[in-house]
């Protein structure tokens, strides 16, 4: 299949679901068209529906093959176009990663309502609600686990930069825009990830946003 793939997303300022699939593909190389659907407005309302069953975004198009779930078109990603290497290559490393991003993706209720992701927005003075600090405190330990468990083999989760990474991708964000304090060990991987010339990207295209004409 040969087909370029095109990726069907939200705004970025506001749309942690879109990054995530999108880091994967920007970080890794891979050639994809991307469509924007602004959240929100009558436009999303009236356009999803050619894009997405579930009228929801993301969704990947790859010749006559549609993807709608976020975690569904990272692991089709990593099939496709990365030889696996979307995740960790040895098998308990593998099975821990694929555990952190299901729990990411199915889970945190809680930090998803109170710490909504918009990049742009920063408070200095935030204080979560205390079911919202259980959400955040679950985060930090994945993190210090993950980072234990791949000591020296590099600033992420499980070494090199992965799917796991870009499911937690917009919690960092959230963490950045609402001021909340973390630990050496979470800011460190924080920062490597806030640093991917792919994550740079993509907050520029949230900046840009901002900028455009009504």
């Amino acid at each position: 299949m040969s087909t370029r793939p095109v990726l069907v997303i939200g705004d970025k300022n506001l749309s942690s679901w879109s990054l995530r699939p999108w880091l994967v593909l920007r970080h890794f190389g891979v050639d994809f068209e991307e469509l924007r659907l602004p959240l929100d407005t009558p436009e999303f309302h009236a356009r999803v529906g050619q894009y997405s069953p579930s009228g929801r975004v993301p969704a990947l198009h790859h010749g006559d093959l549609l993807v709608w779930d976020s975690l569904a078109i990272c692991e089709y990603v990593n099939e496709t176009w990365l030889d696996g290497a979307g995740w960790p290559h040895e098998r308990a490393a593998r099975a821990l990663a694929r555990s952190v991003s299901a729990e990411m993706h199915s889970g945190f209720a809680d930090l998803r309502r109170h710490l909504p992701m918009n990049c742009r927005k920063r408070l200095h003075d935030f204080v979560p609600p205390a079911e919202a600090q259980r959400d955040i405190a679950r985060v930090a330990a994945i993190w210090r686990e993950c980072r234990a468990r791949s000591a020296g083999q590099g600033d992420f989760l499980f070494g090199r930069f992965g799917i796991a990474d870009a499911m937690y991708a917009p919690v960092a964000l959230r963490f950045v825009s609402y001021g909340v304090t973390v630990g050496p060990v979470e800011r460190a991987w924080m920062d490597a990830v806030l640093a991917l010339p792919a994550l740079r990207e993509w907050l520029s295209g949230a900046d840009a946003e901002a900028a455009a004409p009504a």
